[in-house]
């Protein structure tokens, strides 16, 4: 029963992440594409260390935190006028990020891989992170809330609490309430849509 809750949520993903992508193709939302790009190498990653590690079910949800982003970096390239223009502080997050999937590579063990997928991702949501604090009104909040949801089903469907299953979603619900709460801090005070 837990496994279509799973399937539940990333339905729920699927629908409010439109929504970024349809802000993103009218240029409404200017996504980095670099974090968009790693976001969806990481939890990719993980889920796959995940599944070799027996994970079943509670990885699904951090395989499609790592599809989605790679849809909206393609949607990035729809509209010239809806990504954000990267600088030296996104390429040097960039490169730690890349630098720790690397080492994932190196290892090839699944705990020490999750690991460096976390530390990956988090390298990867600097520069859009701090882009939602400084401007939030070039980040759509939907796929992040859809989110929190798709990656809280992961924990219901946990069967054995080890580190490989839920490091990588208690990781991505901290990120995703993090991202939200930038997001829409300015347009609750203002009484804006999210």
């Amino acid at each position: 029963m837990l496994q279509y809750l799973v399937l539940v949520g990333a339905i729920v993903l699927l629908i409010g992440s439109s929504f970024y992508i349809k802000e993103t193709i009218s240029g409404r939302t200017k996504p980095n594409r670099m974090t968009w790009f790693l976001w969806s190498l990481a939890p990719m990653i993980g889920a796959v260390a995940a599944f070799s590690n027996g994970v079943t079910w509670a990885a699904l949800p951090v395989f499609f935190a790592g599809f989605i982003p790679f849809l909206i970096f393609i949607a990035s390239f729809v509209n010239k006028q809806s990504y954000w223009r990267l600088g030296i502080f996104d390429y040097f997050c960039g490169f730690f990020s890349l630098l720790a999937l690397t080492l994932w590579a190196i290892t090839k063990e699944p705990v020490v891989a999750i690991v460096f997928a976390i530390i990956s991702d988090a390298f990867a949501a600097i520069p859009t992170v701090k882009k939602a604090w400084q401007h939030p009104e070039t980040e759509t909040a939907a796929p992040f809330i859809a989110a929190i949801f798709n990656t809280s089903t992961a924990f219901l469907a946990i069967k054995s609490w080890s580190f490989s299953a839920y490091a990588f979603p208690f990781y991505l619900i901290c990120l995703e309430v993090l991202m939200v709460v930038a997001i829409v801090r300015p347009r609750i005070k203002f009484g804006k849509s999210l």
